[in-house]
């Protein structure tokens, strides 16, 4: 009973200590106030629970310390941030990165701070090089780590991607010489001249590392080849680079795949591009989203909407929010094809389109599409943007179009209107919206009209042909006019055109 009497006080002075340091009074004010002595046992006890308490209040109250990886990128995002909003000011950034060197030269227990921040500042290559350039600047100092094979792999890349190849040279060059002469920076420098077209350099290059006795291609080395050879369409060279990567027993990854894929979509070669698709789906490697943006565009460019809409269905939500160019060759897709309900496809595809993303081809093949579909009211308002955006039409084809939807709606009034701003706009102006109107005011009998329609032709130093005097007969002769007959014949002969047969009965 007494110990369990001395745990029962132990446990209520401690309740007694803790309240008192909530409260904001001092520990020694409140002992005296509560007890007349103290005794060094007493004061021992109190403070071993109150060491207690503490520990345990510590257990719900420190917050535990990030996983390195997440430290590693946090830090890495807060000085990007720092860097964009200076981006404009070399020496500002140079100064920004003079403050954080401890930070981005000390070991990370997640990694390199300073290759994640030029990963995270791939959108911004320039600023990216400079970063990289900052680093190699202290290359020499005793304070700063060497740069190693990864940072110069990715100044090569930073500098191809900033479009100052020689640059990117001179860092590969300075990596040799000091014994840093890898698979990576070879593919790097490989990658820079393939991001600038260069491909001669790239195959040059390759040419080297295989004499290189240091290093090896990787299968990395022969993407970049395939990819070089399919953006220039020389299929047979990308043949060849798939073929020496079955010798050499490498295997194929899904860039590789992609690679390929992409080559024959440059080369319109559909019946390649789906046999290296069923070899992908059928081998260890599965597609990635990359691969299934690929097909449907491959698909949209062959018409083959079925095998399009499945794949599409696969990344929908993707490609809805962030592939706005993709979405627009699926449009064009559509709009080439015969399918019934393809209008209704194509307006549910242009929602997704801001407005603010005006293209004018797409407007005009849309003005085509309403055209064909006789869709007048769509017409107008797809016209009516075109003005708005002062885009020009100036293919004879979408004319014709346009004019003979007037001419089936009967829209003849609608038809003055769109000429008159044509006109003005600087549309392609053809002899067939004079005829159209010549047309329509002949079936509405409307000849002073006709007569006008002939002064505009002359105004737009359009002169009159064949088929308007063939035009002009058929309306004088249906009135019975027989000396306008006469004199429409006259300039039939005159011009040497065919004269109808019904004009000198047997």
């Amino acid at each position: 009973m007494k110990r369990m009497w001395r745990f029962s006080s132990d446990a209520a002075q401690a309740k007694l200590l803790s309240s008192s340091q909530f409260n904001g009074i001092r520990l020694s004010s409140k002992l005296k106030a509560i007890l007349p002595f103290t005794t060094p046992l007493f004061t021992r006890q109190v403070n071993t629970v109150s060491n207690k308490f503490r520990d345990i209040v510590a257990l719900f109250t420190a917050k535990p310390s990030p996983p390195p990886k997440e430290d590693l990128t946090s830090k890495a995002m807060i000085l990007r941030n720092e860097l964009v909003q200076e981006a404009s000011d070399s020496i500002r950034v140079r100064k920004i990165l003079d403050m954080n060197s401890d930070s981005l030269n000390q070991p990370h227990p997640g990694g390199s701070v300073l290759l994640e921040l030029l990963n995270q500042l791939d959108s911004w290559p320039s600023l990216a090089l400079q970063v990289f350039n900052w680093k190699r600047k202290r290359n020499g100092s005793d304070a700063f780590t060497p740069v190693n094979a990864h940072e110069y792999s990715k100044g090569i890349k930073l500098a191809g991607r900033s479009r100052n190849i020689d640059h990117a040279v001179e860092i590969f060059k300075e990596a040799a010489n000091k014994g840093i002469k890898t698979t990576s920076t070879y593919n790097a420098l490989m990658s820079a001249f393939m991001f600038n077209g260069l491909a001669d350099r790239c195959q040059s290059l390759f040419v080297d590392m295989k004499k290189d006795t240091t290093c090896h291609p990787s299968i990395a080395t022969y993407n970049i080849l395939i990819s070089v050879f399919g953006r220039l369409m020389l299929i047979d060279y990308m043949d060849a680079t798939l073929q020496e990567i079955n010798q050499l027993d490498l295997s194929p990854n899904v860039h590789t795949y992609n690679y390929l894929i992409a080559g024959y979509i440059a080369a319109w070669m559909w019946d390649d591009m789906e046999k290296v698709f069923q070899m992908l789906k059928t081998s260890s490697v599965k597609p990635n989203l990359k691969t299934y943006l690929l097909m449907i565009r491959g698909y949209a460019h062959a018409g083959n909407l079925e095998k399009m809409e499945k794949i599409y269905s696969l990344v929908r939500d993707h490609v809805n929010k962030k592939e706005i160019p993709l979405i627009r060759t699926m449009i064009c897709a559509y709009c080439r094809s015969s399918e019934a309900d393809r209008v209704k496809r194509i307006e549910e595809l242009l929602k997704l389109i801001p407005e603010e993303d005006y293209r004018p081809w797409l407007n005009v093949l849309l003005i085509k599409l309403y055209a064909q579909e006789d869709w007048l009211e769509e017409m107008e308002i797809a016209i009516n943007e075109a003005f708005e955006h002062r885009t020009h039409v100036i293919t004879a084809g979408i004319m014709r179009c346009i004019i003979a939807t007037y001419f089936r709606c009967n829209a003849l009034e609608k038809l003055e209107i769109f000429v008159r701003r044509a006109e003005i706009s600087g549309w392609r102006i053809c002899r067939s919206l004079y005829h159209c109107k010549l047309v329509m005011y002949r079936s509405g009998k409307q000849f002073n009209e006709m007569n006008n329609v002939l002064e505009e032709m002359n105004g737009a130093n359009l002169a009159e042909n064949k088929k308007t005097l063939w035009i002009m007969y058929k309306a004088y002769l249906s009135r019975g006019q027989r000396s306008m007959v006469l004199k429409i014949l006259g300039q039939m002969f005159k011009h040497g055109y065919e004269v109808p047969l019904e004009a000198f009965p047997s």
